[in-house]
Protein backbone atom coordinates (compact mmCIF):
# COMPACT_ATOMS: atom_id res chain seq x y z
CA UNK A 1 0.00 0.00 0.00
CA UNK A 2 0.88 3.46 -0.78
CA UNK A 3 1.79 6.25 1.62
CA UNK A 4 -1.39 8.82 1.68
CA UNK A 5 1.23 11.89 1.04
CA UNK A 6 1.80 10.38 -2.18
CA UNK A 7 -1.64 10.97 -3.43
CA UNK A 8 -0.22 14.86 -3.35
CA UNK A 9 1.97 13.81 -6.37
CA UNK A 10 0.00 12.91 -9.54
CA UNK A 11 0.13 14.07 -13.10
CA UNK A 12 -1.66 16.86 -12.87
CA UNK A 13 -0.01 18.34 -9.72
CA UNK A 14 2.87 17.45 -11.32
CA UNK A 15 2.01 19.48 -14.74
CA UNK A 16 1.83 22.51 -12.87
CA UNK A 17 4.96 22.40 -11.32
CA UNK A 18 6.60 22.24 -14.97
CA UNK A 19 4.62 24.78 -16.14
CA UNK A 20 5.97 26.95 -13.42
CA UNK A 21 10.02 25.32 -14.41
CA UNK A 22 9.57 26.16 -18.06
CA UNK A 23 8.38 29.67 -16.89
CA UNK A 24 11.29 30.18 -14.95
CA UNK A 25 13.59 28.97 -17.67
CA UNK A 26 11.63 31.38 -20.09
CA UNK A 27 10.14 29.11 -22.56
CA UNK A 28 6.06 29.99 -22.54
CA UNK A 29 5.53 27.48 -25.27
CA UNK A 30 5.99 24.58 -22.85
CA UNK A 31 4.94 26.00 -20.21
CA UNK A 32 1.27 26.65 -21.41
CA UNK A 33 1.45 22.95 -22.92
CA UNK A 34 2.14 21.57 -19.18
CA UNK A 35 -0.48 23.52 -18.03
CA UNK A 36 -2.80 22.78 -20.25
CA UNK A 37 -2.30 18.91 -18.69
CA UNK A 38 -2.81 20.20 -14.88
CA UNK A 39 -5.99 19.92 -13.46
CA UNK A 40 -8.29 22.68 -12.54
CA UNK A 41 -8.48 23.16 -9.08
CA UNK A 42 -11.23 24.70 -7.33
CA UNK A 43 -10.41 28.46 -6.19
CA UNK A 44 -12.48 28.20 -3.01
CA UNK A 45 -10.80 25.03 -1.73
CA UNK A 46 -7.38 25.62 -3.00
CA UNK A 47 -7.26 30.01 -2.86
CA UNK A 48 -3.44 30.55 -2.68
CA UNK A 49 -2.67 27.81 -5.11
CA UNK A 50 -5.03 28.66 -7.93
CA UNK A 51 -4.03 32.85 -7.65
CA UNK A 52 -0.07 31.74 -8.02
CA UNK A 53 -0.93 29.62 -10.70
CA UNK A 54 -2.89 32.10 -12.54
CA UNK A 55 0.11 34.50 -11.64
CA UNK A 56 2.81 31.44 -13.46
CA UNK A 57 0.63 31.17 -16.43
CA UNK A 58 -0.06 35.31 -17.29
CA UNK A 59 3.46 35.16 -17.11
CA UNK A 60 3.97 32.83 -19.42
CA UNK A 61 1.70 34.83 -21.56
CA UNK A 62 3.78 37.69 -21.26
CA UNK A 63 6.83 35.92 -22.02
CA UNK A 64 5.17 34.28 -25.18
CA UNK A 65 4.47 38.40 -25.98
CA UNK A 66 0.40 37.82 -25.23
CA UNK A 67 0.01 41.19 -23.19
CA UNK A 68 -4.33 40.91 -22.91
CA UNK A 69 -4.14 37.20 -21.74
CA UNK A 70 -0.95 37.93 -19.73
CA UNK A 71 -3.27 40.81 -18.23
CA UNK A 72 -6.15 38.95 -17.83
CA UNK A 73 -4.66 36.40 -15.78
CA UNK A 74 -2.68 38.62 -13.85
CA UNK A 75 -5.74 40.20 -12.59
CA UNK A 76 -7.55 37.62 -12.31
CA UNK A 77 -4.89 36.40 -10.06
CA UNK A 78 -4.92 39.29 -8.21
CA UNK A 79 -8.48 39.40 -7.40
CA UNK A 80 -7.96 36.02 -5.73
CA UNK A 81 -4.82 36.62 -3.60
CA UNK A 82 -6.32 39.88 -2.54
CA UNK A 83 -8.54 37.36 0.21
CA UNK A 84 -5.46 35.84 1.43
CA UNK A 85 -2.26 36.48 3.10
CA UNK A 86 1.02 34.80 1.69
CA UNK A 87 4.64 36.55 0.76
CA UNK A 88 5.41 33.51 -1.61
CA UNK A 89 1.54 34.35 -2.99
CA UNK A 90 3.27 38.13 -3.51
CA UNK A 91 6.02 36.93 -4.85
CA UNK A 92 4.39 35.17 -8.33
CA UNK A 93 2.24 38.87 -8.37
CA UNK A 94 6.09 40.74 -8.23
CA UNK A 95 7.74 38.18 -11.03
CA UNK A 96 4.40 38.77 -13.03
CA UNK A 97 4.76 42.55 -12.60
CA UNK A 98 8.80 42.17 -13.26
CA UNK A 99 7.28 40.11 -16.90
CA UNK A 100 5.43 43.47 -17.53
CA UNK A 101 8.53 45.66 -17.83
CA UNK A 102 8.62 45.64 -21.91
CA UNK A 103 4.96 47.35 -21.58
CA UNK A 104 5.40 49.52 -18.96
CA UNK A 105 4.37 52.64 -20.47
CA UNK A 106 1.07 50.43 -22.24
CA UNK A 107 -1.96 52.13 -19.66
CA UNK A 108 -3.78 48.49 -19.07
CA UNK A 109 0.15 47.75 -17.86
CA UNK A 110 0.92 50.46 -15.16
CA UNK A 111 -2.93 49.95 -13.82
CA UNK A 112 -1.84 46.58 -13.03
CA UNK A 113 1.41 47.22 -11.08
CA UNK A 114 -0.74 50.36 -9.17
CA UNK A 115 -3.22 47.73 -8.82
CA UNK A 116 -0.91 45.11 -7.68
CA UNK A 117 0.43 47.63 -5.26
CA UNK A 118 -2.30 48.66 -3.68
CA UNK A 119 -4.46 45.52 -3.22
CA UNK A 120 -1.44 43.20 -2.08
CA UNK A 121 1.45 45.59 -1.15
CA UNK A 122 3.56 43.92 -4.57
CA UNK A 123 6.11 46.73 -5.96
CA UNK A 124 8.19 45.83 -9.08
Amino acid sequence: MEPAWIDFYHHARLSADAAEIFRDLKNPKAALAWNQQAAAMPSGVFTRSVGMRLAIVGTAHLQARDLDHGLELGNRSVDILARVQSSRAKDYVREFTTALAPWHREPAAREFVHRARTELGVTA
